[in-house]
């Protein structure tokens, strides 16, 4: 591999994942292409999968499927690189249809990713974690439950799988919000997001504020939620991490309704915004998905 596209990749991995989503972009499509063009058929597809996780993050849903399906579709080859990247690329694809709504979707992709990855842990572990918020969304704890354990071990002795470990911890989170344990779920979040930045990743910083938050509101604690919103969104807006800027704007505009109007308009303005913005790169048929997801409805029809 040539120094350049070297370069291109790290650009575009430090982008997914320590930086600005969007400010990767340009480096992997340049990736890919030089890739393409030198017969790195592996180079070439790491690169997708990775403009796929900068265009997922910063809201860019259509883009993200557009790039992402070609690799899942690769899950039958006999080429073990395409199969691992196939598995990673299904769950990206997978955390994109659970956030328009499209639960089904998600789970078949998530069953998809798991039978791809032929016991490779990263993407194993992935498509496990998905499966588990999958479980989730459909409030079923116990299901849940057993793929948090799946993936708990899979994650034992890698210490270097912080990204891991951090997803590991929104959705054991979230369970235990399912089971009403707000408090439990705040301690659970309050070391993911020590963890995440330890491991200078800002956009899993705001993702675990706002998980935080949603825990703090469980337990009563307004006052503390809105400060923690205002951190979450404040951050994803740097970024310009639209699947997180949004609900957490929406969720501080709904708190202050009352006690700070001017500034609860402002928030929800903004949280509005942000859902057309991700609207505005969908085709049609998931552009009207997207838009009918109640809690986005609900945003747009205030």
């Amino acid at each position: 591999m040539s120094d350049d596209l070297a370069e291109l990749l790290a650009t575009g991995e430090r982008a997914a994942f320590h930086g600005r989503p969007a400010s990767g972009v340009v480096a992997l499509e340049s990736a890919f292409e030089r890739a393409r063009a030198d017969g790195m058929g592996a180079e070439a597809t790491a690169a997708a999968w990775l403009l796929g996780v900068c265009l997922a993050a910063a809201g860019k849903f259509g883009g993200s499927l557009a790039v992402l399906e070609p690799l899942v579709a690769a899950g039958a080859s006999e080429v073990p690189e395409r199969r691992l990247f196939a598995a990673l690329a299904a769950s990206t694809s997978a955390a994109v249809r659970r956030q328009l709504g499209q639960l089904d979707e998600a789970r078949v992709l998530d069953e998809s990713a798991l039978s791809f990855s032929n016991g490779a842990p990263e993407a194993t572990f992935d498509a496990t974690i998905g499966l588990a918020a999958d479980a989730i969304v459909t409030d079923d704890a116990d299901a849940a439950r057993e793929y948090i354990e799946r993936a708990r071990s899979l994650a034992e002795g890698h210490h270097d799988w912080w990204r891991q470990r951090v997803r590991l911890g929104w959705v054991e989170a979230e369970v235990a919000l399912l089971e009403d344990d707000p408090q439990r779920a705040r301690e659970t979040l309050l070391r993911a997001v020590q963890l995440a930045e330890m491991s200078g990743a800002p956009r899993h910083v705001a993702k675990t504020l706002l998980l935080l938050a949603v825990s703090q509101v469980q337990a009563g604690s307004l006052a503390e939620a809105e400060n923690t919103l205002r951190r979450a969104a404040t951050l994803a807006e740097s970024l310009g991490a639209l699947p997180t800027l949004w609900p957490s704007r929406a969720l501080l505009g709904a708190l202050l309704e009352e006690s700070a109007p001017a500034e609860s308009a402002k928030s929800l303005s903004a949280a509005r915004g942000g859902v057309i913005a991700i609207a505005d790169d969908l085709p049609d048929d998931l552009r009207g998905v997207w838009l009918d997801r109640p809690d986005v409805a609900a945003l747009l029809g205030g």
